[in-house]
């Protein structure tokens, strides 16, 4: 389902402000967000681990055990590399009986294959139960998030993009829940690692374990001064990339202007130039942290070379084993990788630390009022409307409606005019509780509004609007939208006064055709008939319409004004209007300029009145037989 579009507020960039792009995993060179307050987030991230730490236990447990017999194998391994040496030796020398013990062997190989099982099995265990924890934390984590947002007030929406919003919800609650799944473990593992490797080196020998930590600073300086060099380089390569992918997406949607204007040989002169950059960004990016592995495996293979000498010194002095030089060589080159894993896993926590922050930035956002627990309901609504005193602005020093009264009686229909940011559409607005209002009061049927429920109050309220919605489904379920529970036939009958059963029968699959994510595979005047179908179907007590025939041809507005003008019967409406003359007939219309109201009367009292209204009338009169006659 798509994201439900909304009526319009206060224009985007306002307070709140952006939340900026999701994190790059942590990866070796590349640039990583930091948190700004690393130890808060942190502490706070932890508490949602903390009703499981029992399970956390069980996991370092399941670590230590599988990492334990994983490392003792190569000092179990020695012992048979020993028995093998003995065994060929005294054979060389001729020594009576001599032979290879492969019995011993064999029983060594044997606990090897029992070690490594059940390595793999409480490996096995680990990576099982910590899904759980990590899946069950990220399940309260949006839990928390959804819950959030079902409760922030519509200027939150309006003052953020949808894209800003959708990147806290998915991509960093997403990147949290991968650092819990696999770099928590590995974490874990890698600090396990290194600590018994480090043990089992220094039983074999201290001195061979004192060469082998020698070549670690040598190693850690080379890795600090590449990856500093690299992250300018990373750094450009990101900013060239996000040139490179706007540029793309705007040729995209705008490929019918651009063909139309001629700019294809323009467009694709800017993205080879584009692309030029990204290359060679790109490849001094990957080129100079691509050559840390191989620098580091030479540095590596230095003290690789300088155990192997030492070691031998020591086996022909026999003061160790030629099977513990065959362990501390296989220790050695382990040693390193457990440090690289830490290293990468610090920049991933780093990075998932500052996608926690974003997400707890969401969490602590000022809230809509809640509903009082006392609220009160319109059980049998007649649909009178009034605003008294009313005063708003959407900033609290800048007030937008001052000492607003308005008097709806039940079953009048009220137009709302005036010229773009007038404040028709805020007014509506205010009278749904999308927004609170500063001062005054709005009742409905003599209730307050801020007495009733949200959800009740908007259940006595129909939408149609210009900006039209539909979600990924059939046209039935588009419809069945407007109200649970509705049968086929009052489905069917809401599309025939509508006036849109007849297009929807012409389609393949009728009802049950299924419109794709954009609803592109209708025309936009069938989508506003089937958001005025929808509508109908709710049978609500006021309508707000607002322009719903903008976007129908000539003669089906005809036919859907016929529809409206059933529908409004009985009813309190409120049309907001761009074109005057689909609001003659109104009983009252409420003429705004810069959020008050400064005229009001019927559509021949306000023209006798020979003020903004009818100058608003005139202007739109002269337009149309302007083009009448240029046609």
């Amino acid at each position: 389902m798509r994201t439900e579009r909304r009526a319009p507020g206060p224009p985007a960039g306002g307070p709140g402000g952006g939340f900026g792009r999701g994190p790059m995993r942590g990866q070796m060179g590349m640039p990583v967000q930091k948190a700004r307050d690393f130890k808060g987030t942190m502490k706070r991230l932890l508490g949602y681990l903390k009703p499981r730490r029992f399970r956390l236990l069980t996991v370092f447990v399941m670590a230590i055990l599988s990492t334990v017999f994983s490392i003792v194998s190569p000092k179990i391994l020695g012992k048979a590399t020993t028995k093998l040496f003995e065994g060929v030796m005294m054979k060389y020398h001729h020594v009576p009986g001599a032979m290879v013990d492969f019995e011993y062997i064999a029983q060594i190989l044997f606990l090897l294959i029992g070690l490594y099982i059940f390595s793999a099995f409480f490996s096995y265990l680990q990576q099982y139960i910590m899904a759980g924890v990590a899946q069950k934390t990220v399940f309260d984590i949006r839990n928390d998030v959804n819950d959030k947002l079902a409760r922030m007030p519509l200027k939150f929406f309006d003052s953020r993009t949808h894209g800003e919003i959708l990147s806290r919800v998915t991509n960093d609650v997403d990147n949290i829940s991968s650092t819990l799944q696999q770099s928590l473990t590995q974490l874990i593992s890698s600090i396990v690692t290194i600590g018994g490797i480090l043990i089992m080196m220094l039983t074999i020998s201290p001195l061979m374990t004192l060469i082998a930590l020698v070549t670690l600073p040598l190693s850690f300086v080379v890795t600090a001064i590449i990856a500093k060099r690299s992250q300018k380089y990373f750094a450009a390569q990101q900013k060239e990339l996000g040139i490179l992918n706007g540029h793309v997406e705007e040729m995209y949607t705008g490929h019918q202007i651009v063909k139309a204007f001629g700019r294809e040989s323009e467009s694709i002169a800017k993205f080879d130039d584009i692309n030029e950059r990204l290359y060679h960004a790109g490849w001094k990016a990957q080129f100079v942290s691509g050559i840390i592995f191989p620098l580091m495996n030479f540095i590596s293979n230095i003290g690789y070379v300088l155990v192997c000498v030492v070691g031998s010194i020591l086996v022909m002095k026999k003061t160790i084993e030629i099977g513990d030089v065959q362990a501390f060589i296989q220790y050695s080159r382990q040693f390193t990788h457990p440090i690289i894993q830490m290293a990468n896993i610090a920049n991933i926590i780093q990075s998932t630390v500052a996608s926690a922050e974003r997400v707890f930035e969401l969490l602590d956002e000022v809230e809509q009022i809640p509903d009082r627990v006392d609220a009160k309901r319109v059980d049998f609504p007649q649909g009178e409307v009034r605003f008294q005193n009313v005063r708003f602005g959407y900033q609290e020093d800048v007030t937008l409606m001052e000492d607003m009264n308005i008097d709806v009686k039940p079953g009048q229909t009220i137009a709302i005019v005036g010229s773009t940011g007038a404040g028709k559409t805020t007014l509506v607005n205010l009278l749904m509780r999308f927004y609170e209002i500063n001062a005054g009061k709005i009742t409905v049927d003599g209730v307050d509004i801020s007495d009733l429920k949200r959800g009740d109050l908007r259940t006595l309220f129909g939408m149609v609007l210009q900006d039209t919605w539909l979600f990924n489904g059939t046209i039935r379920e588009n419809i069945a939208y407007g109200r649970a529970g509705a049968t086929e036939e009052e489905i069917v009958r809401a599309a025939k006064a509508a006036h849109a059963d007849h297009f929807i029968r012409t389609l393949p699959d009728g009802y049950n055709t299924i419109l794709n994510e954009e609803a592109s595979n209708i025309s936009q005047g069938q989508k506003q008939l089937l958001t005025i179908a929808r509508a109908i179907l709710a049978d609500p007590a006021i309508l707000i319409l607002d322009e719903a025939t903008s976007n129908v041809d000539t003669r089906t507005e005809i036919l859907i004004q016929k529809a409206m003008t059933a529908l409004m019967r009985g009813r309190t409406s409120f049309v907001i209007a761009h074109r005057l003359s689909t609001i003659r007939d109104a009983d009252l219309i409420l003429v705004m300029n810069n959020g008050s109201i400064i005229e009001t009367g019927s559509h021949h009292e306000l023209l006798a009145q020979d003020g903004f209204y009818a100058d608003l009338y005139q202007s739109q009169f002269t337009g149309a037989n302007i083009e009448k006659e240029a046609g």
